[in-house]
Protein backbone atom coordinates (compact mmCIF):
# COMPACT_ATOMS: atom_id res chain seq x y z
CA UNK A 1 0.00 0.00 0.00
CA UNK A 2 0.91 3.55 -0.75
CA UNK A 3 0.83 6.34 1.87
CA UNK A 4 -2.86 7.50 1.70
CA UNK A 5 -3.89 10.69 1.63
CA UNK A 6 -7.29 10.80 3.35
CA UNK A 7 -8.64 7.38 1.73
CA UNK A 8 -6.07 6.09 -0.78
CA UNK A 9 -5.55 3.29 -1.60
CA UNK A 10 -2.56 0.76 -0.55
CA UNK A 11 0.00 -0.23 -3.00
CA UNK A 12 2.06 -3.53 -3.49
CA UNK A 13 5.08 -4.47 -4.64
CA UNK A 14 6.36 -4.53 -8.36
CA UNK A 15 7.45 -8.10 -8.36
CA UNK A 16 5.83 -11.28 -9.81
CA UNK A 17 7.36 -13.77 -6.81
CA UNK A 18 6.47 -10.99 -4.33
CA UNK A 19 2.90 -10.83 -5.53
CA UNK A 20 2.56 -14.25 -4.92
CA UNK A 21 4.22 -13.98 -1.22
CA UNK A 22 2.56 -11.00 -0.43
CA UNK A 23 -1.10 -10.36 -2.05
CA UNK A 24 -2.29 -7.03 -0.21
CA UNK A 25 -3.29 -4.37 -2.69
CA UNK A 26 -1.19 -4.91 -5.88
CA UNK A 27 -0.78 -6.14 -9.42
CA UNK A 28 -2.48 -5.39 -12.54
CA UNK A 29 -5.08 -7.38 -15.16
CA UNK A 30 -7.20 -8.84 -17.51
CA UNK A 31 -8.80 -8.78 -20.91
CA UNK A 32 -12.44 -9.74 -21.34
CA UNK A 33 -12.27 -13.07 -21.96
CA UNK A 34 -9.72 -13.97 -19.73
CA UNK A 35 -11.66 -13.73 -16.92
CA UNK A 36 -14.43 -15.68 -17.69
CA UNK A 37 -13.42 -18.39 -16.39
CA UNK A 38 -11.99 -17.56 -13.42
CA UNK A 39 -14.54 -17.68 -10.67
CA UNK A 40 -18.15 -17.96 -11.10
CA UNK A 41 -18.03 -21.62 -9.50
CA UNK A 42 -16.06 -20.28 -6.77
CA UNK A 43 -18.11 -21.41 -2.99
CA UNK A 44 -17.03 -17.88 -1.79
CA UNK A 45 -20.19 -15.86 -4.50
CA UNK A 46 -22.81 -18.77 -3.02
CA UNK A 47 -22.75 -18.25 0.53
CA UNK A 48 -25.72 -15.60 0.47
CA UNK A 49 -26.10 -12.76 3.10
CA UNK A 50 -23.22 -11.99 6.12
CA UNK A 51 -24.90 -11.72 9.27
CA UNK A 52 -25.63 -8.32 10.74
CA UNK A 53 -22.92 -8.05 13.62
CA UNK A 54 -22.53 -6.15 16.50
CA UNK A 55 -18.70 -4.43 16.11
CA UNK A 56 -17.13 -2.40 18.77
CA UNK A 57 -15.14 0.68 17.26
CA UNK A 58 -12.75 2.22 19.14
CA UNK A 59 -11.33 5.31 19.12
CA UNK A 60 -7.98 5.88 17.49
CA UNK A 61 -6.30 8.17 19.91
CA UNK A 62 -7.74 9.27 23.41
CA UNK A 63 -6.88 12.58 24.62
CA UNK A 64 -3.98 12.16 22.92
CA UNK A 65 -2.89 8.62 23.64
CA UNK A 66 -2.45 6.90 20.22
CA UNK A 67 -4.42 3.25 20.52
CA UNK A 68 -4.06 2.29 16.99
CA UNK A 69 -3.27 -1.39 18.36
CA UNK A 70 -6.15 -1.41 20.39
CA UNK A 71 -8.26 -0.14 17.35
CA UNK A 72 -7.22 -2.67 14.71
CA UNK A 73 -7.02 -5.20 17.32
CA UNK A 74 -11.18 -4.71 17.64
CA UNK A 75 -11.37 -4.58 13.95
CA UNK A 76 -9.54 -7.91 13.23
CA UNK A 77 -11.71 -9.58 16.07
CA UNK A 78 -14.73 -8.31 14.62
CA UNK A 79 -13.54 -9.53 10.91
CA UNK A 80 -12.88 -12.80 12.90
CA UNK A 81 -16.16 -13.43 14.45
CA UNK A 82 -18.13 -12.18 11.57
CA UNK A 83 -16.62 -14.23 8.40
CA UNK A 84 -15.96 -17.30 10.82
CA UNK A 85 -20.07 -17.62 10.95
CA UNK A 86 -20.68 -16.58 7.67
CA UNK A 87 -18.19 -19.63 6.22
CA UNK A 88 -19.01 -22.73 8.51
CA UNK A 89 -22.84 -21.50 8.04
CA UNK A 90 -21.69 -22.23 4.27
CA UNK A 91 -20.05 -25.18 5.41
CA UNK A 92 -16.46 -23.61 4.44
CA UNK A 93 -13.42 -24.49 6.33
CA UNK A 94 -12.60 -21.03 8.35
CA UNK A 95 -8.75 -20.01 9.61
CA UNK A 96 -7.97 -17.10 11.98
CA UNK A 97 -5.27 -15.19 10.12
CA UNK A 98 -2.18 -14.32 12.25
CA UNK A 99 -1.62 -11.05 12.90
CA UNK A 100 1.21 -8.66 13.19
CA UNK A 101 1.60 -5.02 14.78
CA UNK A 102 4.79 -2.87 13.94
CA UNK A 103 5.74 0.43 15.31
CA UNK A 104 7.62 0.83 12.30
CA UNK A 105 7.90 -0.68 8.99
CA UNK A 106 10.87 -3.36 9.15
CA UNK A 107 13.30 -4.67 6.78
CA UNK A 108 11.70 -8.24 6.26
CA UNK A 109 8.62 -9.25 7.12
CA UNK A 110 6.95 -12.94 6.49
CA UNK A 111 10.02 -14.11 5.02
CA UNK A 112 10.06 -11.29 2.97
CA UNK A 113 11.53 -7.56 1.83
CA UNK A 114 9.24 -5.13 3.39
CA UNK A 115 6.16 -3.76 -0.02
CA UNK A 116 7.53 -0.66 -0.78
CA UNK A 117 5.30 2.46 0.26
CA UNK A 118 3.03 -0.14 2.07
CA UNK A 119 0.95 0.56 5.04
CA UNK A 120 -0.78 -2.69 5.41
CA UNK A 121 -0.69 -5.57 3.64
CA UNK A 122 -1.81 -9.93 4.17
CA UNK A 123 1.35 -12.41 3.52
CA UNK A 124 -0.01 -14.91 1.83
CA UNK A 125 2.23 -17.75 2.55
CA UNK A 126 1.99 -17.35 6.28
CA UNK A 127 -1.87 -16.15 6.15
CA UNK A 128 -0.79 -13.02 8.37
CA UNK A 129 -1.90 -9.73 7.79
CA UNK A 130 0.95 -6.94 8.80
CA UNK A 131 -0.41 -3.65 10.17
CA UNK A 132 2.04 -0.49 11.10
CA UNK A 133 0.86 1.20 13.56
CA UNK A 134 2.03 4.47 12.26
CA UNK A 135 1.62 6.00 8.87
CA UNK A 136 -1.02 8.37 7.96
CA UNK A 137 -3.30 5.85 6.73
CA UNK A 138 -3.71 5.16 10.20
CA UNK A 139 -2.21 8.03 12.48
CA UNK A 140 -4.84 10.66 14.53
CA UNK A 141 -7.48 10.14 12.29
CA UNK A 142 -11.14 9.66 13.20
CA UNK A 143 -12.93 8.62 9.81
CA UNK A 144 -13.60 5.10 8.03
CA UNK A 145 -10.45 4.47 6.42
CA UNK A 146 -8.59 2.37 8.63
CA UNK A 147 -11.70 -0.06 9.46
CA UNK A 148 -12.07 -0.06 5.76
CA UNK A 149 -8.34 -0.73 5.16
CA UNK A 150 -7.81 -3.89 7.72
CA UNK A 151 -11.40 -5.14 5.85
CA UNK A 152 -9.67 -5.26 2.41
CA UNK A 153 -6.56 -7.04 3.84
CA UNK A 154 -8.74 -9.49 5.25
CA UNK A 155 -10.61 -9.76 2.20
CA UNK A 156 -7.55 -10.97 1.05
CA UNK A 157 -7.97 -13.55 3.78
CA UNK A 158 -11.08 -14.94 2.71
CA UNK A 159 -9.74 -15.47 -1.14
CA UNK A 160 -6.82 -17.51 0.49
CA UNK A 161 -9.03 -19.58 2.12
CA UNK A 162 -11.79 -20.35 -0.84
CA UNK A 163 -9.51 -20.83 -3.14
CA UNK A 164 -9.65 -17.47 -5.31
CA UNK A 165 -6.10 -16.99 -4.99
CA UNK A 166 -5.04 -19.98 -5.98
CA UNK A 167 -6.89 -19.60 -9.21
CA UNK A 168 -5.52 -15.85 -9.42
CA UNK A 169 -2.27 -17.11 -9.48
CA UNK A 170 -2.79 -20.14 -11.60
CA UNK A 171 -4.05 -17.60 -14.54
CA UNK A 172 -1.27 -14.96 -14.11
CA UNK A 173 1.73 -17.71 -14.78
CA UNK A 174 -0.26 -18.97 -17.50
CA UNK A 175 -1.57 -15.46 -18.82
CA UNK A 176 1.54 -13.12 -18.32
CA UNK A 177 -0.02 -10.35 -20.92
CA UNK A 178 -2.92 -9.90 -18.61
CA UNK A 179 -1.69 -9.33 -14.91
CA UNK A 180 -2.21 -6.17 -14.59
CA UNK A 181 -6.11 -6.51 -15.39
CA UNK A 182 -5.98 -9.50 -12.99
CA UNK A 183 -4.56 -7.69 -10.31
CA UNK A 184 -7.20 -5.02 -10.60
CA UNK A 185 -9.97 -7.95 -10.78
CA UNK A 186 -8.71 -9.56 -7.77
CA UNK A 187 -7.70 -6.04 -5.60
CA UNK A 188 -11.37 -4.96 -6.38
CA UNK A 189 -12.94 -7.83 -5.35
CA UNK A 190 -10.90 -7.31 -1.96
CA UNK A 191 -12.70 -3.49 -1.61
CA UNK A 192 -16.12 -5.30 -2.65
CA UNK A 193 -15.69 -7.79 0.46
CA UNK A 194 -14.70 -4.95 3.03
CA UNK A 195 -17.94 -3.15 1.90
CA UNK A 196 -19.90 -6.61 2.66
CA UNK A 197 -18.08 -6.47 5.86
CA UNK A 198 -19.07 -2.85 6.56
CA UNK A 199 -22.44 -2.96 5.28
CA UNK A 200 -23.42 -5.95 8.10
CA UNK A 201 -21.87 -3.89 10.85
CA UNK A 202 -22.72 -0.57 9.90
CA UNK A 203 -26.16 -0.18 12.05
CA UNK A 204 -23.72 -1.38 15.31
CA UNK A 205 -21.35 2.30 14.28
CA UNK A 206 -21.97 5.20 16.18
CA UNK A 207 -21.23 6.71 12.80
CA UNK A 208 -23.28 9.15 10.98
CA UNK A 209 -24.14 9.50 7.31
CA UNK A 210 -21.32 12.40 6.96
CA UNK A 211 -18.74 10.00 8.50
CA UNK A 212 -20.24 7.47 5.10
CA UNK A 213 -19.91 10.33 2.87
CA UNK A 214 -16.28 10.98 3.65
CA UNK A 215 -15.49 7.16 3.58
CA UNK A 216 -16.64 7.45 -0.29
CA UNK A 217 -14.59 10.07 -0.79
CA UNK A 218 -11.22 8.65 0.48
CA UNK A 219 -12.13 5.71 -1.91
CA UNK A 220 -12.55 7.99 -5.11
CA UNK A 221 -9.66 9.55 -4.29
CA UNK A 222 -7.63 6.18 -3.46
CA UNK A 223 -7.89 5.14 -7.57
CA UNK A 224 -4.33 4.75 -9.21
CA UNK A 225 -2.66 6.86 -11.07
CA UNK A 226 0.48 7.28 -13.66
CA UNK A 227 1.33 3.94 -15.87
CA UNK A 228 1.51 1.64 -12.71
CA UNK A 229 -1.79 0.31 -12.46
CA UNK A 230 -2.57 -1.51 -9.72
CA UNK A 231 -6.01 -1.14 -7.85
CA UNK A 232 -8.32 -0.08 -10.41
CA UNK A 233 -9.74 3.94 -10.67
CA UNK A 234 -11.34 5.60 -8.04
CA UNK A 235 -14.69 5.30 -9.53
CA UNK A 236 -14.11 1.68 -10.10
CA UNK A 237 -13.02 1.21 -6.40
CA UNK A 238 -16.10 3.40 -4.55
CA UNK A 239 -18.22 0.87 -7.20
CA UNK A 240 -17.12 -2.25 -6.04
CA UNK A 241 -16.87 -1.05 -1.97
CA UNK A 242 -20.46 0.41 -3.25
CA UNK A 243 -21.64 -2.82 -4.70
CA UNK A 244 -20.89 -5.06 -1.50
CA UNK A 245 -22.27 -2.09 1.11
CA UNK A 246 -25.56 -2.46 -0.59
CA UNK A 247 -25.78 -6.48 -1.24
CA UNK A 248 -24.12 -7.44 2.54
CA UNK A 249 -23.04 -10.73 0.12
CA UNK A 250 -20.03 -11.53 -1.57
CA UNK A 251 -22.44 -12.62 -4.58
CA UNK A 252 -21.98 -9.22 -5.85
CA UNK A 253 -18.33 -9.18 -5.62
CA UNK A 254 -17.92 -11.03 -8.72
CA UNK A 255 -14.97 -8.81 -10.24
CA UNK A 256 -13.78 -11.73 -12.43
CA UNK A 257 -16.32 -11.72 -14.98
CA UNK A 258 -17.07 -8.06 -14.68
CA UNK A 259 -16.51 -6.45 -18.10
CA UNK A 260 -13.01 -4.80 -18.48
CA UNK A 261 -14.46 -1.18 -17.83
CA UNK A 262 -15.42 -1.99 -14.50
CA UNK A 263 -11.82 -3.07 -13.19
CA UNK A 264 -10.02 -0.21 -15.29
Amino acid sequence: MRPLPPGVASRRSASLTRWTLLVTVCLAVLPSGVAQATSPKNPLLRTGKLAATSCQEPPIIDRGVPLTREYLAAAVKCLNTSWSAHLTRAGLRFRKPAVRFYEEPARRVCGVRWPANADAFYCTERATLVFPLTGYWIEGRTDLYPLKVAAHEYGHHLQSLTGVRAGYEARVRSDRTHQAELGRRYELQADCLAGVFLGSVRGSLPRTGQDWEALSGALRAGGDDGDHRTHGTGANRLRWFERGHRAVSPAACDTWTAPPSRVS
